[in-house]
């Protein structure tokens, strides 16, 4: 599969972890904000189709890499078979597990092939466990660790009335909604809460986004009474 050659071959631990987050960006994105065009993709009637995530942050559905063995470990196969023969939430959860599964074994064959030690293997795993998975993600589940969530408990959010956002706000008041921001994970990209971003939280599902990953900037918040999320909304106009 021509999409899955990597012409950077990532060779340190950052580097790995690079391509790591840049493959697992994309899967998200099929997944959540991209997923009306990643349904009518996995056609049943099509050969068997794996889900690509690539390093660039793009993803794409193809047949799986001719070549044996493949370049790369490679994605699930079929993923179009199991589409409509079970809910759509099912099957996408079931894809997002095997992603998953496929985004580690593509980061430890790097790690393998260019000799990672023990250590090197360990802090690998570390940079990638401090993510959420994919499925936690795309089910929202996604939970900031304990710690993570102790680093932000000094910064303060506001919520102003309509759509939830992120903004400052003095310390004294409610914090309930400081601590739902911070245990939020974004449903488009994955990563976790910063302190610094501008956020906004979906009215329909309630899941929180990156304001720049679903193109709302503070000053069209102000003008949302209820906020959708482009997930909500393509679920919606689906038939």
């Amino acid at each position: 599969m021509e999409g899955n050659t990597n012409h950077n071959t990532p060779r340190t631990v950052e580097e790995v972890f690079s391509d790591f987050r840049g493959r697992r960006a994309a899967l998200i994105k099929a997944l959540t904000l991209d997923m009306v065009k990643f349904y009518q993709t996995c056609d049943p009637e099509k050969e068997n189709l794996c889900l690509y995530g690539l390093p660039n942050e793009t993803w794409e559905v193809n047949l799986p890499a001719e070549e044996v063995p493949p370049e790369l470990p490679e994605p699930a196969l079929g993923i179009n078979f199991a589409r409509d023969g079970m809910q759509e939430k099912d099957w996408v959860s079931l894809v997002a597990v095997h992603s998953d599964s496929w985004l580690l074994s593509v980061a430890f064959y790097f790690g393998a092939r260019f000799g990672f030690g023990k250590n090197e293997r360990k802090r690998l795993f570390q940079m990638i466990n401090d993510l959420p998975t994919i499925f936690e993600v795309v089910t929202g589940n996604a939970k900031q660790s304990k710690e993570q969530s102790g680093t932000t408990n000094n910064n303060s959010k506001s919520k102003p009335s309509g759509v939830k956002v992120s903004n400052p706000r003095p310390k004294e008041e409610d914090e309930s909604d400081e601590e739902e921001e911070q245990g939020a994970v974004c449903g488009a990209c994955g990563d976790s809460y910063g302190a610094d971003e501008f956020w906004i939280c979906c009215d329909a599902c309630e899941k929180w986004f990156h304001g720049k990953c679903v193109k709302i900037t503070p000053a069209k918040a102000e003008h949302i009474k209820h906020y959708k999320c482009p997930s909500c909304i393509n679920n919606r106009a689906r038939p």
